[in-house]
């Protein structure tokens, strides 16, 4: 990890310095980053003045100024309100990919390197006019030499290794953050970055991006009202992208979608319909569909581009999912709570009762509500937030249902404000119940736990065989863990101090008694050295009795 800070030094003291400037500079400082980094630190006391913008509004321009892999970053952190605070959450929806395109001699370039042909021999026209451009690559309008209109996707030069050298700082100071912050190890910040690191990577690999659009493609290949953009495989790689062009309305279009007499009603279902059926029907789903993404083509036929990100749900977080709908349009606390803690992962510590006060404040805030006007996308959003206050993880697959369902709500609240896809999700999630406790899809279930067993049991033997032989080389410690033990030890050794305590006063005290009885059979006092046993005795005898009694009291367990 030192050589990496050596080897990108400029680059963490150029991210310390912007922290620094937006009133970051404590955590610089508390990270260690002023000694590792040479860093003069009145350089920070300068820069951190009093800034009446908001803790979101500092970390938004901060990520905008460090440049495209905090962009991309923050965009994708902004679909985690599980573990993001809401207020920051806001800001990190306003991020922007705003970069200049670069030159079309560097597309030029990369395409001829990528695909090892002249860009004259691939194609019978390019335009170099860039259709859109954003932090990691951009898109030209093209036609191929056997006749089909094209976008082709180039990625910028050299932003892979930028973003390899951005993503190594971020995991090297969330490692950083969680051995110096207690609240950043509970948050365990470095897992949550390499997840983060990975989606990231993920977009920067345009051939995951058409294999995202095949299988989105395949969901749709019997349904004529949804089109997804084919892709040309012996022109892409990578980093070059070729893909159908589609020419159309984007959805946010409205007024133009409205002149040309479309049915918006039947568009909006169209979308609420084909966004459902990715979600929990095939469990793969667009997750990025705002409205630049979806294009209106001749026909009302609805077409999605742009695959980079997309969201997949297994078999149980679907059937979770449609719990978690189910018991939200039942106001159920009880089926809420049920459903967080099977989709969530729950730490020891979490407070039920405090959970169960917070999920029935929220139902508070929906129950006199028509199920028509209550956004579902608000609804769960609403829910995760609660999972973030008792620190109960949610899957980033989750959070992106979340965040998508709050982006088709804003378009279908453009083009139909009547529909209700609280109640257009209502049959899905009947549908997935009604699977879930189907004969078949039981004994499915059985069979399965049935196999996991028989192997678990054929491995014991085995099992059991490496343990005796670990056991017996040593090489298995029991440690044994009993929470305020040192409160315990301390209770323990004051219960033995009165125990003897007592037993001496009882001997002393039988003793005592003797001398006593001796001397009245003998009819004289006895003597010690001129001293008078019976009556020095009774004194300490009665002194350690009282000392016994305000013990007991003391300890208030009389």
């Amino acid at each position: 990890m030192i050589g990496k800070r050596i080897r990108h030094i400029k680059r963490y003291r150029d991210v310390a310095k912007v922290l620094a400037r937006h009133g970051f500079g404590f955590f610089v400082e508390e990270m260690g980053l002023l000694h590792m980094l040479s860093l003069p630190k009145r350089l920070f006391t300068d820069m951190e003045e009093s800034d009446p913008m908001s803790v979101g509004e500092r970390i938004r321009q901060v990520i905008e100024e460090l440049g495209p892999t905090y962009v991309k970053i923050g965009q994708i952190a902004s679909t985690r309100a599980d573990i993001i605070p809401e207020d920051i959450l806001h800001e990190l929806e306003k991020l922007q990919d705003n970069v200049p395109p670069f030159s079309f001699e560097e597309v030029a370039r990369i395409i001829e390197e990528e695909l090892g042909s002249p860009i004259g021999d691939i194609f019978s026209s390019f335009e170099e006019k860039v259709i859109a451009a954003a932090s990691i690559g951009q898109v030209h309008r093209a036609q191929l030499r056997t006749g089909e209109v094209v976008a082709v996707k180039v990625q910028r030069p050299q932003i892979k290794a930028m973003i390899e050298t951005d993503l190594e700082i971020l995991l090297d100071l969330a490692t950083l953050a969680e051995h110096r912050m207690e609240r950043m190890e509970r948050l365990q910040l470095r897992e949550v970055v390499e997840e983060f690191a990975k989606s990231l990577r993920n977009e920067l690999d345009y051939s995951i991006e058409a294999r995202n659009a095949e299988k989105i493609a395949k969901q749709f290949k019997n349904d004529p009202k949804i089109h997804i953009p084919s892709i040309y495989w012996d022109f892409s790689t990578r980093i070059v992208l070729t893909m159908e062009f589609v020419d159309g309305q984007k959805l946010n279009q409205f007024e133009e979608i409205k002149k040309m007499g479309y049915d918006r009603k039947a568009i909006a279902e169209q979308l609420v319909q084909a966004l459902f059926h990715q979600m929990l029907i095939e469990g793969f789903f667009h997750a990025d569909p705002h409205p630049g993404n979806i294009f209106l083509l001749s026909g009302g036929v609805i077409s999605f581009i742009d695959f980079g990100m997309v969201g997949r749900l297994t078999a149980d977080m679907k059937n979770n999912f449609a719990s978690l709908v189910i018991a939200m349009m039942r106001q159920s606390t009880e089926s809420m709570i049920k459903a967080i803690l099977r989709i969530g992962i729950v730490p020891d510590e979490v407070k039920l009762p405090l959970l169960t006060n917070d999920v029935d404040e929220l139902r508070e805030k929906y129950m006199d509500v028509p199920m028509s006007r209550i956004s579902l996308g608000e609804a769960v959003s609403d829910l995760f937030v609660v999972a973030f206050k008792h620190q109960i993880r949610i899957p980033a697959d989750f959070t992106m249902v979340a965040k998508s369902l709050l982006i088709l709500e804003g378009i279908v609240e453009k083009l139909d404000p009547k529909l209700s896809i609280m109640d257009m999700a209502e049959p899905f999630g009947r549908r997935l119940l009604k699977e879930r406790y189907r004969p078949s899809t039981i004994a499915g279930r059985v069979w399965h736990n049935i196999s996991d067993y028989g192997d678990l049991l054929v491995d014991l033997p085995k099992q059991m065989k490496d343990l005796m032989r670990d056991l017996l080389r040593g090489r298995i410690h029991l440690e044994v863990s009993v929470p305020e033990l040192d409160i315990f030890l301390r209770k323990l050794d004051r219960i033995t101090n009165q125990l003897s305590f007592s037993i001496v006063l009882l001997s002393f005290s039988i003793v005592m008694a003797g001398i006593i009885i001796a001397s009245a059979l003998g009819h004289q006092p006895i003597l010690l050295w001129h001293i008078p046993v019976i009556e020095v005795g009774f004194t300490v005898a009665t002194l350690m009795l009282l000392w016994l009694l305000i013990s007991i009291f003391k300890s208030g367990k009389f």
